[in-house]
């Protein structure tokens, strides 16, 4: 498997740049959007990698991150979340090798 970690920078609450890490995107037919996951590779109080989503512009013309903006939103990209996860954690535990 090959090591293409795609990165890009951002400015966070701050005001100052925090390099992120695209874990994947993906389309939703259910609404219309294009979406980023990713990670600043920090850790939350539990020790678990802070993950991060947003919509974007897939053809690169607007390079701005957008909201997201509605619960049912969020239970689309959840749902690949955990999607995600379920199909890692089965790799990881040798399952799927």
């Amino acid at each position: 498997m090959e090591n293409d970690k795609s990165v890009f920078t951002i400015m966070n609450d701050e005001g100052k740049e925090v390099e992120c890490e695209v874990l994947f995107t993906f389309d939703s037919d259910e609404t219309k959007k294009s979406y980023i996951v990713y990670t600043d590779n920090t850790l939350d109080e539990n020790g678990s990698t802070k993950v991060y989503a947003s919509t974007y512009d897939p053809t690169g013309k607007d390079a701005t991150l957008g909201p997201i903006e509605s619960e049912k939103e969020w239970l689309v990209v959840e749902n690949i979340l955990s999607s995600i996860q379920s199909k890692t954690d089965i790799d990881t535990n040798g399952a799927n090798n």
